[in-house]
């Protein structure tokens, strides 16, 4: 049996609603991205939102607008997809880690102000693997030292904290469509904002810098070729109309592998927080053992026909943050632990209950192999 990590799930209504596009030979700056920020907007229940070519970009877009530049510190997450970090060192910014808690992989809240110095400019929480943050408790931490929250959301589309859907409390937020996130345009992404300010330099930043009523060739500011495509709107926009029902189908596949692998030793399955009143589940991501070689499990599942990862390599011990930052193994030590330690199992809409058996079974079988080899 062979078996994805990540598969689209594409239907008959994304293929007509892009062949529709197609025809209408508008395929830039038209009627489907205005449908899609209207509904993404709607959704999250912000007055804003603006369609960018990728999650990244969103970020990129964010720190420029909030006016984030050279020596300006942002506190981050070294627990993430690259990106996060990507964002501010675009601008010749400063990440500043810290490390994140052991249960829910997020950023330990309780170390942000311990990292707020004057040049502190703003807080960047990631909600890692779908699980939101405690985002009002962030926010407040922001408000009494006068920052920005820049929320990047882009694996956690639909998630509730104490019924606070993620990206709808920060200045600004970012979801990401890439094809293994809960919904896809094939690559976008959307911010979402309330701050009106915020909304107007990111659609004119996202546009090679055009201003709002400016004419075709005409640049306020440095710009950049951030726009969405029409096709992608059209794609994401009948993705927002199934993303509740996408995400109920998510729950239950990740209710089958609980089920299946809660009798198997040695691991540790996803924790989520019971603040949190609606999962989005990004990925499924188990830990091991520190004594289960991560690598030979991966291996015997490769070759089994399971495709896995480790999610996430921690951020700071990337060769070009080392160089840029200085950063050194153990200054974050439950981030290196626990990435040390994850690994990412097969995960998508359409997941049989036989193929999650396979899986299962292939991983008690690795795992039994290397606690012999211990």
């Amino acid at each position: 049996m062979i078996i994805p990590l990540a598969l689209p799930d594409i239907t008959r209504k994304e293929i007509k609603s892009v062949v529709k596009v197609l025809k209408s030979n508008i395929l830039s700056i038209g009627p489907e991205l205005e449908s899609f920020e209207r509904k993404a907007a709607q959704y999250k229940g912000v007055k804003h939102a603006i369609g960018v070519s990728s999650g990244t970009a969103g970020l990129h877009l964010l720190i420029r607008a909030m006016g984030i530049g050279r020596d300006d510190e942002v506190i981050t997450t070294p627990f993430s997809f690259a990106a996060s970090t990507n964002c501010i060192l675009y601008e010749g910014a400063k990440p500043v880690f810290i490390d994140i808690d052991p249960d829910t992989l997020n950023m330990d809240i309780d170390s942000i102000e311990e990292k707020i110095t004057a040049k502190t400019k703003a807080i960047l929480p990631v909600d890692v693997f779908g699980q939101p943050m405690d985002i009002r408790k962030v926010t407040r931490i922001a408000s009494k030292y006068n920052l920005k929250v820049i929320e990047d959301s882009c694996e956690a589309i639909g998630s509730e904290y104490e019924d606070i859907r993620s990206g709808s409390y920060a200045d600004g937020a970012v979801f990401a469509f890439y094809p293994n996130k809960q919904i896809t345009t094939g690559e976008g992404g959307v911010i979402v904002t309330n701050d009106e300010n915020i909304a107007n330099l990111c659609r004119s930043m996202r546009n090679q810098g055009r201003g709002i009523n400016s004419s075709w060739l005409q640049h306020e500011r440095l710009g950049y070729n951030y726009r969405m495509d029409e096709l992608s709107a059209a794609l994401g926009s009948i993705q927002m109309d199934r993303l509740d029902s996408i995400l109920s189908m998510r729950e239950k596949i990740a209710s089958m592998y609980n089920q299946r692998l809660q009798s198997i030793k040695d691991i540790k399955l996803p924790y989520i927080s019971p603040s949190v009143t609606r999962m989005s589940w990004f990925v499924y991501v188990i830990r091991l053992e520190s004594y289960i070689d991560r690598d030979k499990v991966m291996e015997y599942l490769i070759d089994s026909g399971v495709s896995c990862r480790p999610y996430f390599p921690p951020i700071h011990l990337q060769p070009y943050i080392r160089e840029t930052l200085g950063c050194k193994e153990g200054t974050f030590p439950i981030t290196e632990k626990v990435s040390a330690s994850t690994l990412a199992l097969p995960f998508f809409n359409k997941l049989k209950r036989k193929q999650v058996d396979y899986v299962a079974v292939k991983l008690e079988e690795a795992i039994k192999m290397c606690r012999k080899l211990c």
